[in-house]
């Protein structure tokens, strides 16, 4: 088992596997920063199951496929092929996307052996869609939400950033299309990772204002006491309606001493934390010719560098060293 200094086991591996995206959302990438050089910077889909082979041999139960935006990447069907032969030590295989190419590719990752996909939707108005996103892409999420439901994938999860003055008046609508869809709508509070450097506390609309909002529309009911090491509190409607509302507040209700998570971002770099200052340089370990153990060896000793808590709500709080798009999710 990984685990780290402050005696948390880690069980979830979050791998980008590009920093690309062709939506530039004002929260993440709104300048379009220029891309990592590919050939020698990117790690190859070998490299990556390689990697997560090895993590997987440490205790690692949940791999989920990140970017920019991961379905940019030619051939991930083929990379979801290789990475679900990891199973079933490897117990769930998951991807998150703005909904790009899904239609046409969600049947072949189901055969390949993905086990669930979330999407991206910040607005269900089409104007506002196109200011939070900059694409006028609305309609094909909404198709890609269909695409996914239609080929078995569930529970069907869907995220939206929720930030004041752009989106917040739509929070009961999103929780009305979590009822009329029957998936699981995610609110996310707005974190500082955007490239634009224009995250202001003043932007965020807590958790629990969110939760308020919903529950004087459509009463909520909290449906387990703990949420372990998972990062939403998570609400079922208590009129018994299909679907489920989950609150993710890692600024106002961080959930630090539970985190089970590490990444990898698309250039090979461990992360132990999503506002990691420093990062841990896996792949030139990969390509020096370092064996499985050695490689295992490296990250359980990176792993003991995980930081205890983020410092959003510190007075000397530092961003993370890279924007989210080049995390990775």
């Amino acid at each position: 088992m990984l685990r780290d200094a402050h005696d948390r086991t880690i069980r979830d591996l979050r791998i980008s596997l590009t920093d690309r995206c062709n939506f530039r959302c004002f929260y993440c990438l709104p300048n379009g920063e220029p891309p990592l050089a590919r050939k020698d910077t990117i790690l190859t889909f070998e490299e990556i199951v390689r990697a997560a082979r090895v993590f997987v041999s440490l205790g690692i139960e949940k791999v989920r496929l990140t970017g920019g935006e991961p379905m940019l990447r030619r051939d991930i069907v083929k990379l979801v092929q290789q990475l679900a032969e990891l199973k079933p030590a490897l117990k769930d295989l998951a991807l998150t996307t703005n909904g790009f190419d899904i239609p046409q590719k969600a049947a072949a990752l189901k055969a390949a052996g993905l086990d669930r996909i979330t999407l991206s939707l910040d607005s269900l108005d089409r104007d506002k869609f196109i200011d939070i996103t900059g694409v006028d892409g609305l309609e094909n999420v909404l198709e890609s939400i269909d695409a996914v439901k239609a080929v078995g994938f569930g529970p069907v999860k869907v995220n939206a950033v929720i930030v004041c003055g752009r989106n917040d008046d739509e929070v009961v609508d999103f929780a009305r299309f979590a009822r009329e869809q029957a998936v699981s709508f995610r609110f996310i509070e707005f974190m500082p990772l955007d490239s634009g450097h224009e995250w202001s506390r003043d932007l965020v609309v807590s958790g629990r204002e969110i939760k308020e909002r919903i529950d004087a529309v459509y009463p909520l009911k909290l449906r387990q006491a703990s949420r372990g090491s998972e990062t939403a509190w998570k609400y079922g409607f208590a009129d018994g309606a299909p679907g489920e509302v989950g609150i993710i507040a890692p600024v106002t209700e961080m959930f630090c001493g539970a985190c089970s998570r590490i990444r990898l971002t698309a250039d090979g770099q461990i992360r132990t934390c999503l506002f990691s200052t420093i990062e841990h340089n896996l792949r030139d370990l990969l390509r020096s010719g370092a064996s499985d153990d050695e490689i295992a060896e490296f990250l359980e000793h990176v792993t003991l560098q995980k930081e205890p808590r983020h410092q959003i709500n510190g007075e000397k709080f530092v961003p993370a060293s890279r924007t989210m798009s080049f995390i990775g999710g």
